[in-house]
Protein backbone atom coordinates (compact mmCIF):
# COMPACT_ATOMS: atom_id res chain seq x y z
CA UNK A 1 0.00 0.00 0.00
CA UNK A 2 1.04 3.16 -1.16
CA UNK A 3 1.86 5.40 1.53
CA UNK A 4 0.70 9.50 1.68
CA UNK A 5 2.93 10.61 4.07
CA UNK A 6 5.55 11.93 1.88
CA UNK A 7 2.59 14.04 0.08
CA UNK A 8 1.40 15.13 4.07
CA UNK A 9 4.91 16.37 4.51
CA UNK A 10 5.40 17.85 1.30
CA UNK A 11 2.32 19.97 1.55
CA UNK A 12 3.17 20.94 4.80
CA UNK A 13 5.86 22.96 3.84
CA UNK A 14 3.60 25.46 1.71
CA UNK A 15 1.57 26.37 4.41
CA UNK A 16 4.37 27.30 6.75
CA UNK A 17 5.80 29.50 4.19
CA UNK A 18 2.33 30.70 3.47
CA UNK A 19 2.03 31.34 7.34
CA UNK A 20 4.84 32.98 8.01
CA UNK A 21 4.70 35.36 4.59
CA UNK A 22 0.94 35.84 5.79
CA UNK A 23 2.65 37.09 8.89
CA UNK A 24 5.05 39.62 6.75
CA UNK A 25 1.86 40.51 4.64
CA UNK A 26 -0.16 41.65 7.72
CA UNK A 27 2.51 43.87 8.95
CA UNK A 28 3.10 45.54 5.40
CA UNK A 29 -1.11 45.69 4.66
CA UNK A 30 -0.91 47.67 8.32
CA UNK A 31 1.76 49.95 6.50
CA UNK A 32 -0.21 50.44 4.02
CA UNK A 33 -3.05 51.24 5.78
CA UNK A 34 -1.84 53.71 7.78
CA UNK A 35 -0.13 55.49 4.99
CA UNK A 36 -3.19 55.64 3.10
CA UNK A 37 -5.63 56.67 6.05
CA UNK A 38 -2.93 59.55 6.04
CA UNK A 39 -3.12 60.41 2.54
CA UNK A 40 -6.85 60.44 1.91
CA UNK A 41 -7.00 62.67 -1.15
CA UNK A 42 -4.31 59.96 -3.01
CA UNK A 43 -6.16 57.26 -2.53
CA UNK A 44 -9.41 55.66 -3.00
CA UNK A 45 -10.77 54.92 0.47
CA UNK A 46 -13.80 54.52 2.68
CA UNK A 47 -15.06 56.73 5.32
CA UNK A 48 -12.57 55.01 7.51
CA UNK A 49 -9.65 55.71 5.31
CA UNK A 50 -9.03 52.34 4.52
CA UNK A 51 -8.68 50.75 0.20
CA UNK A 52 -11.10 48.70 -0.67
CA UNK A 53 -11.31 44.93 -0.54
CA UNK A 54 -8.70 45.22 2.35
CA UNK A 55 -8.79 42.82 4.89
CA UNK A 56 -10.37 43.88 8.35
CA UNK A 57 -10.47 40.79 10.16
CA UNK A 58 -6.79 40.14 11.54
CA UNK A 59 -6.53 44.03 12.72
CA UNK A 60 -6.08 43.32 16.60
CA UNK A 61 -8.27 45.74 18.40
CA UNK A 62 -8.23 46.80 22.12
CA UNK A 63 -10.61 48.17 25.03
CA UNK A 64 -9.08 50.44 27.21
CA UNK A 65 -10.95 51.57 30.25
CA UNK A 66 -9.96 54.65 32.77
CA UNK A 67 -11.52 55.83 35.59
CA UNK A 68 -12.66 59.44 35.72
CA UNK A 69 -13.11 61.74 38.48
CA UNK A 70 -15.90 63.54 38.34
CA UNK A 71 -15.83 66.95 39.31
CA UNK A 72 -16.90 68.46 42.52
CA UNK A 73 -20.38 69.97 43.20
CA UNK A 74 -20.27 73.40 45.20
CA UNK A 75 -22.91 74.85 47.40
CA UNK A 76 -25.62 72.18 45.37
CA UNK A 77 -27.42 71.94 48.86
CA UNK A 78 -31.19 72.25 48.53
CA UNK A 79 -31.06 75.63 50.46
CA UNK A 80 -29.34 77.03 47.30
CA UNK A 81 -31.54 75.20 44.65
CA UNK A 82 -33.23 77.67 42.72
CA UNK A 83 -36.77 76.26 41.38
CA UNK A 84 -37.30 77.24 37.32
CA UNK A 85 -39.78 79.85 36.62
CA UNK A 86 -41.57 80.49 33.40
CA UNK A 87 -43.31 83.55 32.00
CA UNK A 88 -46.50 83.21 30.14
CA UNK A 89 -48.31 85.45 27.84
CA UNK A 90 -51.96 85.14 27.08
CA UNK A 91 -54.42 87.28 25.12
CA UNK A 92 -57.91 86.88 26.07
CA UNK A 93 -60.64 85.47 24.11
CA UNK A 94 -63.99 86.09 23.70
CA UNK A 95 -65.33 82.89 25.48
CA UNK A 96 -62.70 83.05 27.99
CA UNK A 97 -63.49 82.27 31.82
CA UNK A 98 -61.12 82.82 34.58
CA UNK A 99 -60.76 79.10 34.63
CA UNK A 100 -59.69 78.38 31.30
CA UNK A 101 -57.56 81.57 31.40
CA UNK A 102 -55.44 80.09 34.35
CA UNK A 103 -55.42 77.16 32.78
CA UNK A 104 -54.21 78.37 29.50
CA UNK A 105 -51.40 80.86 31.82
CA UNK A 106 -50.22 77.18 33.57
CA UNK A 107 -51.68 78.36 36.60
CA UNK A 108 -52.65 75.40 39.01
CA UNK A 109 -52.54 75.78 42.54
CA UNK A 110 -55.73 76.53 44.45
CA UNK A 111 -54.76 79.20 46.77
CA UNK A 112 -54.25 81.57 43.32
CA UNK A 113 -57.28 80.50 42.11
CA UNK A 114 -59.14 80.96 45.23
CA UNK A 115 -57.58 84.59 45.46
CA UNK A 116 -58.13 85.80 42.11
CA UNK A 117 -61.87 84.63 42.01
CA UNK A 118 -62.60 85.80 45.50
CA UNK A 119 -60.63 88.96 46.49
CA UNK A 120 -62.20 92.40 45.95
CA UNK A 121 -58.33 93.80 45.01
CA UNK A 122 -58.06 91.44 42.55
CA UNK A 123 -61.76 91.51 41.22
CA UNK A 124 -60.84 93.48 37.48
CA UNK A 125 -59.73 90.26 36.22
CA UNK A 126 -62.44 87.88 37.75
CA UNK A 127 -64.72 90.72 36.49
CA UNK A 128 -63.43 92.56 33.50
CA UNK A 129 -62.27 89.71 30.95
CA UNK A 130 -62.08 92.38 28.07
CA UNK A 131 -60.90 90.09 24.77
CA UNK A 132 -57.63 91.17 22.95
CA UNK A 133 -56.48 92.32 26.43
CA UNK A 134 -53.14 90.58 27.87
CA UNK A 135 -52.19 88.74 30.79
CA UNK A 136 -48.94 87.40 31.74
CA UNK A 137 -48.36 85.03 34.69
CA UNK A 138 -44.87 83.97 36.04
CA UNK A 139 -45.64 80.00 37.28
CA UNK A 140 -42.89 77.46 38.59
CA UNK A 141 -43.04 73.97 37.23
CA UNK A 142 -45.78 72.81 39.76
CA UNK A 143 -47.94 75.72 38.17
CA UNK A 144 -47.93 77.63 41.47
CA UNK A 145 -48.67 81.33 41.11
CA UNK A 146 -45.21 83.72 41.13
CA UNK A 147 -46.55 87.03 39.62
CA UNK A 148 -49.44 87.84 37.43
CA UNK A 149 -49.85 91.43 35.22
CA UNK A 150 -53.12 92.30 33.40
CA UNK A 151 -53.45 95.58 31.83
CA UNK A 152 -57.07 96.61 32.48
CA UNK A 153 -56.88 99.56 30.38
CA UNK A 154 -54.26 101.98 28.18
CA UNK A 155 -53.40 103.25 31.75
CA UNK A 156 -53.28 100.67 34.68
CA UNK A 157 -52.34 97.36 34.99
CA UNK A 158 -53.27 94.95 37.91
CA UNK A 159 -50.09 93.09 39.66
CA UNK A 160 -50.78 89.91 41.77
CA UNK A 161 -47.72 88.25 43.67
CA UNK A 162 -47.47 86.86 46.90
CA UNK A 163 -45.41 87.42 49.76
CA UNK A 164 -45.14 85.58 53.63
CA UNK A 165 -49.04 86.00 54.06
CA UNK A 166 -50.53 84.83 50.64
CA UNK A 167 -51.00 86.62 47.80
CA UNK A 168 -52.20 89.97 47.61
CA UNK A 169 -52.61 92.78 44.55
CA UNK A 170 -52.88 96.34 43.51
CA UNK A 171 -53.42 98.28 40.60
CA UNK A 172 -50.64 100.38 38.97
CA UNK A 173 -50.56 103.27 36.28
CA UNK A 174 -48.59 101.85 33.51
CA UNK A 175 -45.27 103.63 32.72
CA UNK A 176 -45.03 104.08 29.36
CA UNK A 177 -41.92 104.90 26.64
CA UNK A 178 -42.65 106.76 23.45
CA UNK A 179 -40.91 105.54 20.24
CA UNK A 180 -41.35 106.16 16.54
CA UNK A 181 -42.89 103.44 14.23
CA UNK A 182 -41.72 103.37 10.60
CA UNK A 183 -43.79 101.16 8.29
CA UNK A 184 -44.18 100.77 4.53
CA UNK A 185 -46.82 98.97 2.74
CA UNK A 186 -47.30 98.23 -0.82
CA UNK A 187 -51.15 98.13 -1.80
CA UNK A 188 -52.16 94.88 -3.89
CA UNK A 189 -55.89 95.44 -3.08
CA UNK A 190 -57.16 97.82 -0.56
CA UNK A 191 -55.33 100.01 1.93
CA UNK A 192 -56.95 97.61 4.61
CA UNK A 193 -55.07 95.20 3.15
CA UNK A 194 -51.62 96.65 2.72
CA UNK A 195 -52.21 98.06 6.09
CA UNK A 196 -52.81 94.46 7.72
CA UNK A 197 -50.17 92.58 6.02
CA UNK A 198 -47.79 95.23 6.64
CA UNK A 199 -48.62 95.16 11.10
CA UNK A 200 -50.23 98.96 10.59
CA UNK A 201 -52.88 99.41 13.18
CA UNK A 202 -56.46 100.08 11.95
CA UNK A 203 -56.06 103.25 14.23
CA UNK A 204 -53.26 104.66 12.21
CA UNK A 205 -55.17 103.48 8.78
CA UNK A 206 -57.82 105.43 9.51
CA UNK A 207 -55.81 108.41 9.94
CA UNK A 208 -54.36 108.23 6.86
CA UNK A 209 -57.46 108.32 5.17
CA UNK A 210 -58.84 111.15 6.93
CA UNK A 211 -54.83 112.73 5.81
CA UNK A 212 -55.29 111.89 2.45
CA UNK A 213 -59.15 111.91 1.46
CA UNK A 214 -59.31 115.16 0.41
CA UNK A 215 -56.72 114.17 -3.06
CA UNK A 216 -57.18 110.65 -3.09
CA UNK A 217 -60.77 108.36 -3.14
CA UNK A 218 -59.70 104.97 -1.43
CA UNK A 219 -62.27 103.28 -2.53
CA UNK A 220 -61.62 103.75 -6.78
CA UNK A 221 -58.39 105.92 -7.09
CA UNK A 222 -56.02 103.21 -5.54
CA UNK A 223 -53.78 100.71 -7.84
CA UNK A 224 -52.29 97.80 -7.39
CA UNK A 225 -48.44 98.26 -7.17
CA UNK A 226 -49.38 101.74 -5.14
CA UNK A 227 -46.87 102.17 -2.31
CA UNK A 228 -47.52 103.99 1.49
CA UNK A 229 -44.56 104.62 4.27
CA UNK A 230 -45.67 105.99 7.30
CA UNK A 231 -44.12 107.24 10.22
CA UNK A 232 -46.43 107.26 13.50
CA UNK A 233 -46.04 107.43 17.74
CA UNK A 234 -46.29 104.70 19.64
CA UNK A 235 -45.97 103.61 23.55
CA UNK A 236 -44.58 100.22 24.73
CA UNK A 237 -44.79 99.41 28.28
CA UNK A 238 -42.26 96.41 28.99
CA UNK A 239 -41.36 95.69 25.41
CA UNK A 240 -44.96 95.71 24.04
CA UNK A 241 -46.88 97.76 22.16
CA UNK A 242 -49.79 99.41 24.20
CA UNK A 243 -51.22 101.89 22.12
CA UNK A 244 -50.53 104.22 18.97
CA UNK A 245 -50.88 107.95 18.52
CA UNK A 246 -50.62 110.30 16.07
CA UNK A 247 -49.37 109.90 12.50
CA UNK A 248 -46.22 112.00 12.09
CA UNK A 249 -45.25 111.65 8.61
CA UNK A 250 -46.77 109.67 5.60
CA UNK A 251 -46.12 109.32 1.79
CA UNK A 252 -48.60 107.71 -0.82
CA UNK A 253 -48.00 107.10 -4.18
CA UNK A 254 -50.68 106.61 -5.78
CA UNK A 255 -50.87 105.90 -9.75
CA UNK A 256 -47.26 106.95 -10.06
CA UNK A 257 -47.78 110.47 -8.18
CA UNK A 258 -46.36 110.63 -4.55
CA UNK A 259 -48.58 112.41 -1.54
CA UNK A 260 -46.75 113.89 1.43
CA UNK A 261 -47.98 114.68 4.50
CA UNK A 262 -46.14 116.05 7.51
CA UNK A 263 -47.43 116.88 11.28
CA UNK A 264 -47.41 120.13 12.75
CA UNK A 265 -48.77 120.68 16.72
CA UNK A 266 -48.94 124.17 17.51
CA UNK A 267 -48.29 125.30 20.98
CA UNK A 268 -51.97 125.11 22.04
CA UNK A 269 -52.22 121.67 21.44
CA UNK A 270 -53.72 121.40 17.42
CA UNK A 271 -52.77 118.71 15.43
CA UNK A 272 -52.84 119.21 11.39
CA UNK A 273 -50.96 117.85 8.50
CA UNK A 274 -49.37 120.14 5.33
CA UNK A 275 -47.72 119.25 2.34
CA UNK A 276 -43.63 119.96 2.18
CA UNK A 277 -43.91 123.51 1.35
CA UNK A 278 -46.42 124.42 4.03
CA UNK A 279 -49.57 123.82 2.34
CA UNK A 280 -52.75 122.23 4.47
CA UNK A 281 -53.90 118.36 3.34
CA UNK A 282 -57.09 119.48 4.05
CA UNK A 283 -59.60 121.00 1.69
CA UNK A 284 -62.34 123.06 2.99
CA UNK A 285 -64.36 119.99 1.67
CA UNK A 286 -64.07 116.64 1.81
CA UNK A 287 -63.78 114.95 -2.23
CA UNK A 288 -66.61 112.31 -0.56
CA UNK A 289 -68.91 112.58 2.56
CA UNK A 290 -68.33 108.17 2.89
CA UNK A 291 -65.26 106.46 4.07
CA UNK A 292 -65.52 103.90 1.57
CA UNK A 293 -68.08 103.45 -1.10
CA UNK A 294 -68.49 103.20 -4.99
CA UNK A 295 -70.19 105.83 -6.90
CA UNK A 296 -73.23 103.54 -8.56
CA UNK A 297 -74.64 107.01 -10.32
CA UNK A 298 -73.11 109.83 -11.48
CA UNK A 299 -73.85 113.49 -11.93
CA UNK A 300 -76.03 114.00 -15.10
CA UNK A 301 -78.06 116.42 -16.66
CA UNK A 302 -79.99 113.62 -17.97
CA UNK A 303 -80.78 110.12 -16.60
CA UNK A 304 -83.94 107.45 -17.09
CA UNK A 305 -84.74 107.53 -13.76
CA UNK A 306 -84.70 103.94 -12.14
CA UNK A 307 -87.96 104.23 -10.41
CA UNK A 308 -89.99 106.65 -12.41
CA UNK A 309 -88.62 105.60 -15.91
CA UNK A 310 -88.41 109.31 -16.84
CA UNK A 311 -85.54 111.12 -18.32
CA UNK A 312 -84.53 113.47 -15.20
CA UNK A 313 -81.48 115.65 -14.31
CA UNK A 314 -79.41 113.21 -11.61
CA UNK A 315 -77.58 116.84 -10.10
CA UNK A 316 -75.82 114.71 -7.71
CA UNK A 317 -73.90 111.43 -7.39
CA UNK A 318 -74.95 108.31 -5.62
CA UNK A 319 -72.81 106.36 -3.41
CA UNK A 320 -73.44 102.60 -3.07
CA UNK A 321 -72.98 101.75 0.84
CA UNK A 322 -74.30 99.19 2.98
CA UNK A 323 -77.47 100.53 5.34
CA UNK A 324 -75.89 101.92 8.74
CA UNK A 325 -72.77 103.36 6.95
CA UNK A 326 -71.67 106.74 8.33
CA UNK A 327 -72.27 109.86 6.76
CA UNK A 328 -69.51 112.87 7.22
CA UNK A 329 -69.94 116.60 6.89
CA UNK A 330 -67.78 117.43 4.16
CA UNK A 331 -67.17 120.59 5.47
CA UNK A 332 -67.83 123.19 8.38
CA UNK A 333 -71.37 124.49 8.03
CA UNK A 334 -75.19 124.43 9.77
CA UNK A 335 -77.65 122.59 9.50
CA UNK A 336 -80.41 124.16 7.80
CA UNK A 337 -82.65 121.18 7.17
CA UNK A 338 -83.16 118.20 8.63
CA UNK A 339 -86.22 115.80 8.11
CA UNK A 340 -88.28 114.15 5.10
CA UNK A 341 -88.10 115.81 1.64
CA UNK A 342 -90.14 113.76 -1.04
CA UNK A 343 -88.21 111.50 -3.01
CA UNK A 344 -84.62 112.38 -0.89
CA UNK A 345 -86.50 110.98 1.90
CA UNK A 346 -84.65 111.29 5.00
CA UNK A 347 -82.45 114.25 4.26
CA UNK A 348 -79.98 116.69 5.75
CA UNK A 349 -79.06 119.99 4.25
CA UNK A 350 -75.51 121.72 5.21
CA UNK A 351 -75.10 125.76 4.75
CA UNK A 352 -71.20 126.58 4.63
CA UNK A 353 -69.37 129.13 3.73
CA UNK A 354 -68.50 130.90 0.35
CA UNK A 355 -71.84 130.60 -0.13
CA UNK A 356 -71.60 126.25 -0.44
CA UNK A 357 -74.47 124.24 0.44
CA UNK A 358 -74.67 120.50 0.43
CA UNK A 359 -77.31 117.50 0.18
CA UNK A 360 -77.45 114.10 1.94
CA UNK A 361 -80.84 111.46 1.34
CA UNK A 362 -82.17 108.68 1.49
CA UNK A 363 -80.98 108.18 5.01
CA UNK A 364 -81.88 106.11 7.40
CA UNK A 365 -81.31 107.96 10.57
CA UNK A 366 -79.84 111.14 11.82
CA UNK A 367 -76.84 111.36 14.12
CA UNK A 368 -77.39 112.29 17.91
CA UNK A 369 -77.57 116.24 17.94
CA UNK A 370 -78.14 116.84 14.31
CA UNK A 371 -80.71 119.89 13.90
CA UNK A 372 -81.76 122.54 12.42
CA UNK A 373 -79.31 125.78 13.78
CA UNK A 374 -76.82 123.21 15.01
CA UNK A 375 -72.92 123.76 14.08
CA UNK A 376 -71.04 121.21 12.09
CA UNK A 377 -67.39 120.24 11.44
CA UNK A 378 -65.60 118.72 8.34
CA UNK A 379 -65.18 115.26 9.24
CA UNK A 380 -68.08 114.99 12.00
CA UNK A 381 -71.11 112.10 11.72
CA UNK A 382 -73.88 113.67 10.59
CA UNK A 383 -76.08 110.54 9.44
CA UNK A 384 -76.30 107.03 8.22
CA UNK A 385 -76.68 105.18 4.74
CA UNK A 386 -80.20 103.78 4.28
CA UNK A 387 -82.86 103.44 1.15
CA UNK A 388 -85.74 105.89 2.05
CA UNK A 389 -87.93 107.87 -1.00
CA UNK A 390 -87.31 106.94 -4.11
CA UNK A 391 -84.87 104.45 -3.84
CA UNK A 392 -83.83 100.83 -5.45
CA UNK A 393 -81.35 99.86 -2.75
CA UNK A 394 -79.09 101.47 -0.04
CA UNK A 395 -77.05 104.55 -0.99
CA UNK A 396 -75.97 108.26 -0.34
CA UNK A 397 -77.46 110.91 -2.74
CA UNK A 398 -74.82 113.47 -2.41
CA UNK A 399 -75.22 117.11 -4.13
CA UNK A 400 -72.98 120.04 -3.91
CA UNK A 401 -74.30 123.48 -4.54
CA UNK A 402 -72.05 126.79 -5.44
CA UNK A 403 -74.70 129.98 -5.69
CA UNK A 404 -77.45 127.74 -5.85
CA UNK A 405 -76.35 126.24 -8.89
CA UNK A 406 -75.75 122.22 -9.05
CA UNK A 407 -71.95 121.27 -9.70
CA UNK A 408 -70.17 117.52 -10.13
CA UNK A 409 -69.36 116.38 -6.41
CA UNK A 410 -66.78 114.69 -8.06
CA UNK A 411 -65.24 117.15 -10.11
CA UNK A 412 -65.96 120.55 -8.99
CA UNK A 413 -62.90 122.80 -7.57
CA UNK A 414 -62.45 122.67 -3.52
CA UNK A 415 -61.00 125.61 -2.69
CA UNK A 416 -58.01 124.65 0.07
CA UNK A 417 -57.69 125.61 3.47
CA UNK A 418 -55.65 128.28 5.04
CA UNK A 419 -51.70 127.40 4.60
CA UNK A 420 -49.71 126.66 7.96
CA UNK A 421 -49.14 130.26 9.72
CA UNK A 422 -45.92 132.31 8.85
CA UNK A 423 -45.30 132.57 13.02
CA UNK A 424 -44.93 128.89 13.15
CA UNK A 425 -43.28 128.30 9.59
CA UNK A 426 -39.65 128.10 10.59
CA UNK A 427 -40.31 125.46 13.52
CA UNK A 428 -42.68 123.73 10.54
CA UNK A 429 -39.66 123.61 8.12
CA UNK A 430 -37.12 122.46 10.68
CA UNK A 431 -39.52 119.51 11.95
CA UNK A 432 -40.61 118.52 8.56
CA UNK A 433 -36.84 117.85 7.89
CA UNK A 434 -36.37 115.91 10.60
CA UNK A 435 -39.82 113.63 9.60
CA UNK A 436 -38.60 113.86 6.18
CA UNK A 437 -35.22 111.85 7.40
CA UNK A 438 -36.90 109.09 8.76
CA UNK A 439 -39.09 108.44 5.84
CA UNK A 440 -36.21 108.21 3.95
CA UNK A 441 -34.39 105.73 6.20
CA UNK A 442 -36.99 103.29 5.49
CA UNK A 443 -36.88 103.38 1.94
CA UNK A 444 -32.63 103.43 2.24
CA UNK A 445 -33.11 100.20 4.38
CA UNK A 446 -35.31 98.41 2.53
CA UNK A 447 -37.15 96.86 5.66
CA UNK A 448 -40.61 96.99 6.16
CA UNK A 449 -40.74 98.33 8.92
CA UNK A 450 -38.57 100.21 12.02
CA UNK A 451 -39.30 100.34 15.50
Amino acid sequence: MQSNEPNNLENSKPRILTQKRSTQARKLELSWIIAISCLPLLAIATAFGIAPQTSISNIVVKTIVEEVALPVLENASSESFTPELFWVTETIRRDDTLSSLLKRLNIHNEEAYTFLRTHHDASPLASQLKPGQTVRAQTNANGKLIELHYQINHDSVLEVASNDSGYFAKTNALVFSKHTVLKSATINNSLFGATDEAGIPDAIAMQLVDIFSTDIDFQTDLRKGDRLVVAYEAEYNEGLQIKVGQVLSAELTNDGKTYSAFMFRDPQGHVAYYTPDGKSMHKSFLRSPLEFSRISSGFSLGRLHPILQTMRAHKGVDYAAATGTRVKASGDGIVTFVGTKGGYGNVVVLQHASQVSTVYGHLSRFAPGIRQGAKVSQGEIIAFVGMTGLATGPHLHYEFLLNGEHRNPVTVALPSAAPIPSIHKANFLAQKAEYAAQLNLLRASNFASIE
